[in-house]
C-alpha cells in the first residue's frame, strides 16, 4: 500500500492510500479525487485520468509505453511529466508519490 498525494488546480491536496497492484486511477476514482474522470475505465482509450508527476518522482516511475505516449498526444495540456494514472501500478516504492491534476480536468 502507498500513500499518494493529489494536488488539484486550486492548490488543495488530498492524500489517499492505494493498495499495491491497483492503478493510481482506480484508487483516485474510488476515493473521488476531483478531476480524475477515467471515462474509459482504464482501457487506455482516453486521457481523462492524466496527471502531472512531481519532477522529483518522474525518474522513479517506469517509462511510458508507446501506447500511453500516443494517447497523451490527444491532450492539449501535455507536459514532460504527464502520465496517465491508469498506467501507473501502485507498489510500496510509490509511497509518497505526488501528482497534480491538470486544471483542464476540473
Amino acid at each position: 500500500m502507498a500513500k499518494i498525494t493529489f494536488e488539484t488546480a486550486d492548490g488543495k491536496e488530498r492524500t489517499i492510500d492505494i493498495a499495491n497492484g491497483q492503478s493510481v486511477m482506480i484508487g483516485a476514482v474510488q476515493n473521488n479525487v476531483p478531476g480524475i474522470d477515467a471515462d474509459c475505465g482504464g482501457a487506455l482509450s482516453c486521457a481523462t485520468c492524466m496527471v502531472y508527476v512531481d519532477p522529483a518522482w518522474a525518474d522513479r516511475l517506469p517509462p511510458k509505453a508507446d501506447d500511453e505516449d500516443g494517447m497523451l498526444q490527444f491532450s492539449p495540456h501535455v507536459k514532460e511529466t504527464s502520465r496517465l494514472s491508469c498506467q501507473i501500478e501502485v507498489n510500496d516504492g510509490l509511497d509518497g508519490l505526488r501528482l497534480k491534476v491538470p486544471a483542464s480536468q476540473h
